[in-house]
Parts: C-alpha cells; sequence; structure tokens
C-alpha cells in the first residue's frame, strides 16, 4: 500500500508538470502571432542600451512610452528590448515635438565594444522633416533607412503633434519599411547594393554596422521628445 501511494503520488506530479508545460506552450508568443513590446503602463522589457537599473530618461504618458529628450547627443539614452529578434514584423506609432528627432533600431548589439545602438543596428528614421533645425539629407529624414536608403514618392507624413503609423519588415533580408499605410523603402540587406552603401557611406568607419542578423529592438534619445504607442511585433 506504502509503494501504491508513492506511485500515485508521483503519477499526479507528473500529470501535473505535463499540464502546466502544456498550458506554458499555450500562453507563449508563437511565430506569426502579434506580441505588445509596450504594455502602456511600465517600461518591463526594456532596459537602458548596456546599461542595469532604473530608467530615468524615458517616462509613460496617457499610454504612450515617451523619451524626455535627456540624451546631450546620439548616445547615452537609448532603451532596448530585453528579447532579441532575428525575421519580425514590427509595427508602432509615433509623434515628436517641433524639430525633435528620434529613431528605432533592430538587430542592435550591446557590449563593451559598442557606445551607442546606431553602430551595430539599421535604423527607421524617426523625425520633424519640416522643422529640424538643420537642412537634411534624403537619408535622414522620416521613414528613410537611415543613411542607407532613402523614402520614394509614396511618403506622406502627418504634421508635428499627429500620430504616424510605422511598420519594419525584416524577412531573412528583404527589408520593408512602411509609413501612413505605404511602403516608402524597400531594399535587401548584405547585396552587392547594401555593401556599396555600407563600404563607401556614413557606416565605412562602423566595422559591425548591420552585420548582426538577431538583435535587440532599440528607442533613440536623440535629445529631443519623442512619443511611442501601440508597439507591436510579430515572429516570421
Amino acid at each position: 500500500m506504502k509503494n501504491l501511494f508513492k506511485l500515485s503520488a508521483l503519477s499526479l506530479l507528473v500529470i501535473a508538470t505535463m499540464a502546466f508545460t502544456i498550458q506554458a506552450v499555450k500562453h507563449a508568443p508563437q511565430k506569426g502571432q502579434w506580441v505588445s513590446l509596450f504594455d502602456g503602463k511600465t517600461l518591463k522589457g526594456w532596459h537602458g542600451y548596456n546599461k542595469t537599473g532604473t530608467v530615468k530618461n524615458w517616462d509613460i504618458e496617457d499610454g504612450a512610452l515617451v523619451c524626455l529628450g535627456a540624451a546631450k547627443d546620439a548616445s547615452g539614452g537609448d532603451i532596448v528590448t530585453d528579447k532579441k529578434f532575428a525575421n519580425f514584423e514590427l509595427k508602432w506609432e509615433w509623434k515628436v515635438n517641433k524639430g525633435s528627432n528620434s529613431g528605432v533600431m533592430y538587430h542592435v548589439q550591446e557590449g563593451p565594444k559598442w557606445h551607442a545602438p546606431y553602430e551595430t543596428g539599421p535604423e527607421y528614421q524617426i523625425i520633424d522633416d519640416v522643422n529640424f533645425p538643420e537642412k537634411l539629407e534624403d537619408w535622414q529624414q522620416a521613414g528613410a533607412d537611415y543613411a542607407m536608403h532613402t523614402a520614394n514618392n509614396q511618403k506622406m507624413l502627418k504634421p508635428v503633434g499627429e500620430w504616424n503609423t510605422s511598420r519594419i519588415i525584416f524577412n531573412h533580408g528583404h527589408v520593408e519599411h512602411w509609413l501612413n499605410g505605404k511602403k516608402i523603402v524597400e531594399f535587401t540587406a548584405w547585396d552587392a547594393d547594401w555593401n556599396k552603401k555600407r563600404a563607401e557611406g556614413k557606416w565605412k568607419d562602423y566595422a559591425d554596422y548591420g552585420k548582426a542578423k538577431t538583435g535587440g529592438i532599440a528607442l533613440q534619445d536623440h535629445g529631443d521628445k519623442a512619443f511611442y504607442k501601440n508597439i507591436m511585433i510579430k515572429e516570421l
């Protein structure tokens, strides 16, 4: 009877473990399923680039993730997802203050070798094209693959203070940028044209730019106020 009791207890434990595992798998994010990267209330799932501890230069306002513009230049205040992504579709809404500059980067690497996400991660440019205080090149304007690929004539940017919708699709090197329902950039990462642009342009002195095939999603603090909400990702 004692051995039978032990066997029954063991069986119950196995059944309970299996049930827990099935439930965990059932609720775990799967490929092809949209997952939120921002809960609208906290910075859960994000951390300061190359940092630990509390993030102080980003806040939550009316359900939006807000860059307070604390960084003095293009590095030092960026935040990155805890999770890394390879092939994905990322969508979000954003707006900026007058003259503001920010960006969304992917495949970002962290470590003592690098000082900012842009050294490794390609960037979807977020900026006020109209009121930015300096002259912008085409490759610096909103929606561009920063310093690599410019937006086409389908681009329609909302006025400052209004929400834009954006999307990045990265699927085994095929890349698309969308803005307000229009595909404005399309290219192939790592092909001959991409390598030429990389070797001859802004990134020629950044040995690791764009080479990683998986990494974090980063939001840039460029010293200006920027707003993000409804940040969703689907792994491909």
